[in-house]
């Protein structure tokens, strides 16, 4: 999601039996909105809607594939629908878990993430604790 979200992917490619729903979620006392991406049987899992003893809203539900469908042109992507009922198809949906792409350039993920976690404590220096 972080390539999708920087615009580095290129084509997007989701297996069309895809078993996996995106909810975006919102704390009402901090107004923070969450997104997670879970299998239907975790809908049952209520600490998914709890944050630091808080119930969450549920703001927007729906399956990953309808969402990728509705917004792929937002990042600038193509999309394909790919089956698993060939050989490369399957292989893709084993190796990848039904979600990929191909990215329109380079993308150092460890780097990123390092840089990311670095903002955060620069974040918290700006608090006597």
């Amino acid at each position: 999601m972080k390539a999708l979200d920087m615009g580095a992917v290129e084509t997007l490619i989701v297996w069309e039996n895809l078993d996996v729903i995106r909810i975006k979620l919102k704390n009402h006392q901090t107004e923070e909105e969450k997104f997670h991406h879970i299998k239907p049987d975790q809908e049952q899992d209520a600490t998914i809607f709890m944050d630091s003893g808080v119930e969450l809203e549920v703001l927007e539900k729906m399956t990953l594939i309808e969402w990728f469908a509705n917004n792929y042109k937002n990042f600038g992507a193509t999309l394909e629908i790919i089956t698993d009922k060939s050989q490369e198809g399957s292989q893709f949906c084993r190796g990848f878990g039904g979600v990929g792409g191909i990215l329109r350039y380079n993308v150092d993920f460890p780097s990123l993430e390092f840089f990311e976690q670095q903002q955060r404590v620069d974040d918290l220096d700006d608090f006597d604790i």
